[in-house]
């Protein structure tokens, strides 16, 4: 049973405003799925649809298996959700607001254990309006993760955390989908995305223009791997383009650049250089996720208008 499932969703604001573009979204239990797009692609629109603080216009939407409209107050119970921006009650502590989450949920929860969790376990008797953004993003993570939630849904859940408390966010998002928790989750911060996400998602314009996993989207839109070598000096008669599976080369100085359709041919790159002048340093690249995500939302993919999905 998919967590989340949407067919042709579709949310207008009046008659010129089509934030939510028939959108059919799946997400399968225990996944952790990645949401991503450009500010004003329907993400948050779309998020708000499966809380039900927004009605589709047309579609249908269903979270656990249940009616998104229907059956909100059973979705919200197994549900855990860190909204964008999340607000704390100045003069409660953290430890009460974690009390009010655990008594709504009717949950068993040990405040302290979760306070020590998200690393605020010397700071749950301040009062929240005292701190940090970095605390209160805590603060709201660990409110979400009260209740052992069947799926965690996080908007932007780095948000003023350091590198350290980042990694730490990681791990416990990972840990909760190793244990069964599907965990939705929509980011701008590229390498969290790609370090954590079974799959993603990307939003433009209203529509879902492509699923899958990272590797299997790369691969997809065949963009090339980029490795750039620093020789003593670049032979004339260098041929590197007869090589197949290299599509391009780039000379700049002592600097060779070659650009791979296939990244197994790399290696065939740095042999046929290092035979005919002196190789004094390598770098290999991938495709970064940021090349990716430009690619579907500024155009760059010729089927950018079909959404599509692409399979490990």
């Amino acid at each position: 049973m998919a967590a989340i499932e949407t067919t042709a969703l579709t949310k207008r604001f009046g008659e010129d405003v089509l934030a939510v573009d028939s959108v059919d979204l799946s997400v399968e239990e225990g996944e952790i799925f990645g949401f991503l797009g450009p500010n004003g692609a329907g993400k948050s629109t779309t998020i708000n649809v499966l809380l039900d603080f927004v009605r589709p216009t047309e579609g249908t939407v269903r979270v656990l298996g249940l009616d998104a409209q229907a059956d909100t107050d059973e979705i919200r119970r197994r549900i855990g959700v860190l909204p964008e921006g999340a607000s704390v009650y100045d003069r409660l502590t953290g430890r009460e607001h974690l009390r009010w989450v655990i008594e709504t949920k009717d949950a068993d929860d040990d405040p302290t254990a979760l306070l020590e969790r998200v690393g605020l376990g010397h700071d749950g008797d301040r009062p929240a309006g005292g701190y940090s953004k970095g605390m209160t993003q805590r603060l709201g993570f660990a409110m979400a993760l009260a209740g052992d939630p069947d799926l965690l849904l996080l908007d932007e859940p780095s948000s003023g955390l350091d590198p350290t408390g980042m990694q730490e966010m990681r791990e416990i998002i990972r840990a909760k989908a190793d244990d069964g928790t599907t965990v939705f989750f929509s980011s701008h911060v590229l390498g969290e995305v790609e370090a954590v996400c079974d799959r993603i998602g990307i939003m433009n314009e209203g529509r879902l223009v492509a699923t899958g996993t990272p590797d299997a989207l790369k691969g997809d839109l065949d963009l090339g791997a980029p490795i750039t070598l620093e020789v003593d000096a670049v032979p004339a008669d260098l041929d590197l383009e007869a090589i197949a599976g290299v599509r391009s080369v780039a000379v700049d100085g002592t600097t060779i650049t070659a650009t791979c359709v296939d990244p197994s041919v790399k290696a065939d790159v740095v042999c046929t250089v290092a035979d005919a002048t002196a190789v004094t340093d390598v770098l290999s690249e991938d495709v970064s996720l940021e090349e990716l995500f430009n690619t579907y939302t500024n155009g760059g993919h010729p089927d950018a208008e079909t959404p599509s999905e692409a399979s490990a």
